[in-house]
């Protein structure tokens, strides 16, 4: 079994940063891709990024892209997302995910095979 547990969430203001972490246990799989989707009230879940064990693919949605930095520290199979000038429309529960490097495609939600319980991210206005 693979248990992922995130941390770092909380409740900021509009502009400030925020960094989230999760750490993965386990029966691991090899060179998996690690990543972080987020899911708003009465909405679907969203890909927000991912990225490859040697850390040289890296994917991002469209919403967070230039504002979210992604990486991964392998020593300690943990994954950070570094969220930058944070906006009201990025509150949501942020969930960790990992899938094989072999089968499926990043930000598929389908594709990965493991789910943490998630953090709660507020920004307010």
């Amino acid at each position: 079994q693979v248990q992922l547990v995130e941390s770092g969430g909380g409740l900021v203001q509009a502009g400030d940063s925020l960094r989230l972490s999760c750490a993965a246990s386990g029966r691991l799989f090899s060179h998996y891709f690690m990543g972080w989707f987020r899911q708003a009230p009465g909405k679907e879940r969203e890909f927000v990024a991912d990225i490859s064990w040697s850390g040289g693919s890296i994917y991002y949605g469209d919403s967070v892209k230039g504002r979210f930095t992604i990486s991964r520290d392998n020593a300690k199979n943990t994954v950070y997302l570094q969220m930058n000038s944070l906006k009201p429309e990025d509150t949501a529960v942020y969930y960790c995910a990992i899938r094989s490097a072999i089968r499926g495609s990043s930000g598929v939600k389908d594709s990965y095979d493991y789910w943490g319980q998630g953090t709660q991210v507020t920004v307010s206005s």
